[in-house]
């Protein structure tokens, strides 16, 4: 395990966006860990969170992206601290755009917010890269493709997730791999579940395994249920 995603994995569970213990998921499976970005709450917390995105942006698109996409509503922060982060640590200063849950009927009106696809004027169309906290089933990229190609001006070329679960999407491969597969997206998680097993193997992962005898086990057997393939 790189020590960037150690330390993210640390990060994530002193803010409280990432748990151990018994939860249900939306779907209804019964999981023994949680993640949750709304957890984070301060400045500084955003600050972080926002460079963990942009090195995992700026590793896999480097400076070929021109726009981050948030879908409302946990998206709209994440891609804000993310376009923030690429312009000061790597100096690309890109714009960013997410969606209204429901159109504005009054002003300008539509959709979208920030950066107006419709007013790219580049030779090649506008890289798009969407950006999540994690994805299951992938109905919010589902629903931005649309909002975002619409106009032939802009093109998705990747989606980034802070974590990618592992888990069997609508057949027996990850959300991630049909996304990739169906959409021709990059896709890229700064860890994965993988990396909490991985993580709790550790010295410091130990902790919780103290509080918690059966909670290795449990990971592991969550992994063997649903995991992809």
């Amino acid at each position: 395990m790189s020590s960037t995603i150690f330390d993210f994995i640390r990060f994530m569970l002193s803010a409280g966006a990432l748990k151990f213990g018994d939860f249900t998921t939306k779907s209804g499976r019964k999981t023994p860990y949680f993640i949750n970005t709304g957890a984070y709450q301060t400045g500084s917390q955003m600050e972080k969170l926002g460079e963990f995105y942009a090195r995992a942006i700026h590793e896999a698109h480097g400076s070929d992206v021109d726009n981050l996409f948030g879908p409302a509503y946990k998206g709209i922060p994440l891609a804000v601290s993310a376009v923030m982060s690429l312009n000061r640590l790597f100096r690309l200063d890109i714009s960013y755009t997410f969606n209204r849950k429901e159109a504005k009927d009054h002003g300008e009106g539509g959709s979208l917010v920030g950066f107006d696809y419709a007013k790219w004027n580049g030779h090649a169309p506008c890289r798009v890269v969407l950006i999540e906290d994690v994805t299951t089933a992938g109905t919010s990229v589902r629903e931005s493709l649309p909002l975002i190609q619409a106009g032939g001006k802009a093109k998705a070329i990747g989606l980034v997730v802070s974590v990618d679960r592992m888990e069997k999407g609508s057949g027996e491969r990850s959300a991630l791999a049909e996304i990739r597969e169906e959409f021709g997206l990059k896709t890229t998680a700064i860890a994965s579940f993988a990396d909490l097993i991985g993580f709790l193997q550790t010295a410091e992962g130990s902790e919780y395994l103290q509080r918690d005898a059966t909670l290795l086990s449990r990971m592991k057997e969550y992994r063997e249920k649903y995991g992809a393939v």
